[in-house]
C-alpha cells in the first residue's frame, strides 16, 4: 500500500477542511463512523463506489497516527 497520507487531503474548500479522501468529499470521519455504526467494509465499498480498500485502511491509518500525536501532546 503507498503512504496512507497520499491517500488523505485537506482543503479548507471541501467539507469544511475535513480530512478527505483525495478526489472526493467522502471524509476519514464519514468512514471511521461508518464501520462504527456496523457496516461492513464491503457494504461501504458497495454504497460508495469511489472508495477502494486502501482508502478504508488509510482512514484508519490517519485515525491511528492522529491519535498517537494527541497522547504525545498531551503527556
Amino acid at each position: 500500500m503507498k503512504e496512507a497520507s497520499s491517500y488523505i487531503s485537506i482543503n479548507p474548500e471541501i467539507r469544511f477542511g475535513k480530512p478527505c479522501i483525495t478526489g472526493t468529499r467522502i471524509a476519514i470521519v464519514d468512514i471511521l463512523q461508518w464501520l462504527a455504526s456496523g457496516m461492513t467494509e464491503q457494504e461501504i465499498l458497495e454504497d460508495y463506489p469511489a472508495l477502494k480498500k486502501e482508502h478504508i485502511l488509510a482512514a484508519f491509518a490517519f485515525a491511528a497516527n492522529r491519535e498517537s500525536i494527541i497522547k504525545m501532546i498531551a503527556a
